[in-house]
């Protein structure tokens, strides 16, 4: 009998599915605002009766759109209109208990007649790479889908993209199937004739056909559901502004995985061009703004001050990773001789005994039990989380955290990334 066949050291792709740009899954999407009747559909009694009963029931803006439209005859009744708060319905979630949890736990009443609202809320980012936290780009829509849009070629260059033409099979009279889905071409015609995306001479975008999409894509902490939930949104301020601040987080951090932002609004004025007179006008809109809870002063020098109390802590997890002393616990655990895997970790949010007691006790179960391990160990701390981590208690208490999760999921893939990253680091 034969073995069994067997593969490895692939280096490109080994199944269809792998053939495509991976992309998360979404589960839901969160509005940055809202719609409204137009005046026009205002003016129509059974609009607004539709209007208003589809809102209460929690229908998405799409539905009552199309339902209006599909009584009444007239057209694009909602139009965008720019508020505080931010949108979030269930018939926007494939399981719309999702967004019932993220109003239970993140919407406020502020007494203002608006009933309850998502006004402030925090988002987990999946990724260390701000672009696919944060996908953009220019695109026009027709009835059909994405007509062009942009993409960055290989030199750095922007270049506009389409679909090419289906052809046509003679000989059976009808379609050629395309693997893979359509094939995307460049936009070559008389208009753009080097493909290149430069919104200055594109009719498209001069127009209003052509405008910026982009979406924030994270997880809302305490929520559950396996995949992203989107924020769109249009605005180019936002934009740079949620770049400046993952830039600063990942300069400070080392990193955006593991870092709570919040997502709120705030009423910034704004310049833009009259399209009637050409001349810049000043105009006040409410803007999604990304920040974060940091003591940015502190991860930036290495050297923030704890509070008395937790020093002791962070001193007593550094000793413990370089080998010079032995941290208190409840029971016995040490990177030499790690607990059965049926007993319960310390709170690493609770004394500061067992703050180092829980550092010491998933270091012995990842397996960093020798000097050499926990060389590597430091080395890859210190990168991810900065020089002085060991004196800020909330990044003593991420490193237990990442430790505690990559014991559960994968202890293996773990010691291998900080074998690397050290590798790297100092070879």
């Amino acid at each position: 009998m034969h073995a069994p066949i067997t593969y490895s050291g692939f280096d490109g792709p080994r199944s269809i599915l792998e053939e495509r740009p991976m992309r998360p899954p979404i589960i839901g999407k969160i509005r940055p605002g809202i719609k409204v009747l137009t005046r026009k559909a205002r003016e129509n009694a059974e609009a607004v009766r539709i209007h208003d009963a589809m809102l209460a029931q929690g229908h998405s803006f799409e539905s009552i759109g199309i339902q209006i439209e599909r009584k009444t005859q007239l057209r694009n009744v909602l139009v965008p209109k720019n508020v505080p708060w931010f949108t979030c319905r269930g018939s926007d979630f494939s399981n719309p208990a999702v967004a019932d949890d993220i109003m239970e736990r993140y919407g406020e009443d502020r007494d203002d007649g608006n009933g309850r609202k998502l006004w402030r809320f925090p988002v987990v980012f999946a990724f260390d790479d701000w672009l696919r936290n944060m996908p953009n780009e220019l695109v026009m829509y027709t009835a059909s889908g994405r007509q062009f849009f942009s993409e960055y070629g290989p030199d750095g260059l922007r270049y506009c993209k389409t679909y090419a033409t289906v052809q046509r099979d003679a000989r059976a009279n009808r379609a050629k199937r395309a693997w893979g889905g359509r094939p995307v071409i460049l936009r070559q015609d008389d208009t753009i004739p080097d493909g290149r995306c430069d919104p200055h001479s594109c009719p498209q975008y001069q127009q209003g056909l052509c405008n910026l999409s982009a979406s924030f894509l994270f997880a809302v902490p305490s929520t559950r559901g396996l995949g992203l939930i989107e924020l769109p949104t249009t605005s180019i301020y936002v934009l740079q502004k949620a770049h400046a601040a993952m830039q600063t987080v990942a300069l400070a951090r080392g990193r955006l995985v593991g870092i709570q932002f919040f997502l709120s609004k705030q009423e910034v004025e704004i310049s833009r061009i009259e399209p009637e007179s050409g001349k810049p006008v000043r105009q006040m809109q409410w803007l999604i703004t990304l920040d974060a809870d940091l003591d940015l002063a502190g991860l930036l020098d290495g050297s923030d001050r704890p509070q008395l109390g937790h020093v002791e802590a962070a001193q007593h997890a550094v000793a413990v990773l370089e080998g010079t002393a032995q941290a208190s616990r409840p029971r016995e655990a040490s990177c030499g001789n790690p607990p059965k895997d049926d007993e319960k970790l310390s709170d690493s949010n609770g004394a500061d005994e067992d703050l180092a007691a829980a550092f010491n006790e998933l270091a012995g179960r990842l397996g960093f039990d020798n000097e050499r391990n926990r060389m590597d160990l430091r080395v890859f701390l210190q990168n991810s989380f900065g020089t002085g981590w060991t004196k800020r208690p909330q990044a003593v208490r991420q490193v237990v955290s990442d430790m505690r999760i990559a014991l559960e999921n994968d202890p293996v893939a773990y010691r291998e990334q900080v074998k690397a990253i050290a590798a790297e680091i100092s070879p």
